[in-house]
């Protein structure tokens, strides 16, 4: 079964067609960034502007043939974004004659690690969503930072969660703050793997971990040992850069890396005792992450470290499928046929939850 997904959740156009849930046979993604790297940030009147500019142009590269059905994410994320992908979406459904399901961004995000290239011979290295379960999932991204549970493929529940910022958004800020520029993950990333190859760990500044107190209404029944609140930690990036007589001192100075450095490692220590504690309350077989973030090299290694300390299987994404894009869409579509809401009656839901 073909099943071309349309991805138009924030700043990328995204089309795939991928063939029994798991065999990407194409994958075109239209990049924002440089459209908004002038504001520091997603603006989503100039997103939905170019999604409708370039939604026809990215649909019709990545189809090449029939296809049997049409996927689209209708939340969460930017309104005007979603629009023009769902919009989109129902004119070719209707056109085709073909089913059109209504997918859910976060939910595609965990499906990533199951997805391989068409011809490229990693199929049977590539396990079977239904042989990951039961699993945690891991969704981190720049809008996104959740602990979900996985009793099986298909149902999902958020067992812990970011109280403010996503972790992906964090590395933004800190970026902004410092004059590294936008997107900030990319470039965190970069100078904090060159700090640590050559400096290593012992001389970081001691920024918080993030944890909230339990009791805060803003847990909303969430165990506060599996959320996280970065506030705190950006507001000490901002005193110490404050402190220390603004970025433009630091850099002459010669310590952005260091600092820069340090501050990921207290998104990624923040991320990992989270995602031990999780692993730790349930007995699971896989831990499945899925995300723009989940890029991150320092992150990728520490997790790592975690799945085997918990005996369990990570299971994470081809670099080309952690960000936004159509396959995941597509791919998650065909596991949840027979239950995926019919996007054709559907509108957007920029606050969807996982497991809605």
């Amino acid at each position: 079964m073909d099943i071309l997904g349309i991805e138009t959740s924030c700043d990328e156009t995204a089309a795939a067609i991928v063939r029994d849930g798991r065999e990407v046979v194409s994958n075109v993604v239209y990049t924002q960034i440089p459209l908004h790297r002038p504001y520091g940030g997603v603006v989503p009147e100039i997103a939905s502007r170019a999604h409708v500019e370039k939604i026809g142009e990215v649909v019709r590269e990545a189809v090449s043939g029939p296809v049997d059905a049409v996927a689209v994410t209708y939340g969460p994320g930017l309104s005007p974004a979603l629009l023009v992908g769902l919009n989109a979406a129902k004119g070719l459904a209707r056109a085709l004659g073909v089913p059109l399901f209504g997918i859910n961004h976060i939910e595609a995000h965990l499906h990533t690690p199951f997805l391989f290239d068409s011809g490229d011979g990693e199929a049977a290295r590539v396990p079977f969503p239904e042989d990951a379960v039961p699993a945690l999932g891991l969704a981190i991204s720049g809008g996104h930072t959740a602990w979900i549970d996985m009793p099986a493929y298909g149902v999902y529940s958020i067992i812990g969660q970011t109280l403010d910022d996503a972790a992906g958004e964090a590395f933004d800020k800190a970026a902004k703050l410092l004059g590294l520029g936008y997107p900030g993950g990319p470039v965190v990333d970069k100078i904090a793997r060159e700090y640590l190859a050559g400096s290593g760990s012992s001389g970081l500044v001691p920024f918080p971990k993030g944890r909230p107190r339990e009791g805060v209404s803003a847990l909303a029944g969430l165990p506060a040992e599996l959320c996280v609140s970065f506030s705190g930690l950006k507001t000490a990036l901002l005193r110490h850069v404050q402190r220390e007589g603004g970025a433009e001192a630091i850099a002459a100075a010669g310590e952005t890396p260091r600092l820069v450095a340090s501050y990921q490692e207290a998104i990624v220590q923040s991320v990992a005792e989270r995602t031990r504690t999780a692993l730790r309350r349930s007995r699971y077989r896989s831990l499945v992450v899925g995300g723009g973030v989940s890029l991150n090299s320092r992150l990728r290694t520490v997790l790592a470290e975690v799945a085997d300390e918990a005996g369990v299987r990570l299971l994470m994404a081809k670099p080309r499928y952690c960000g936004d894009n159509g396959a995941m869409i597509a791919g998650l579509a065909f596991f949840r046929r027979e239950t995926a809401p019919n996007a054709a009656a559907l509108d957007v839901c920029p606050g969807l939850e996982v497991g809605k």
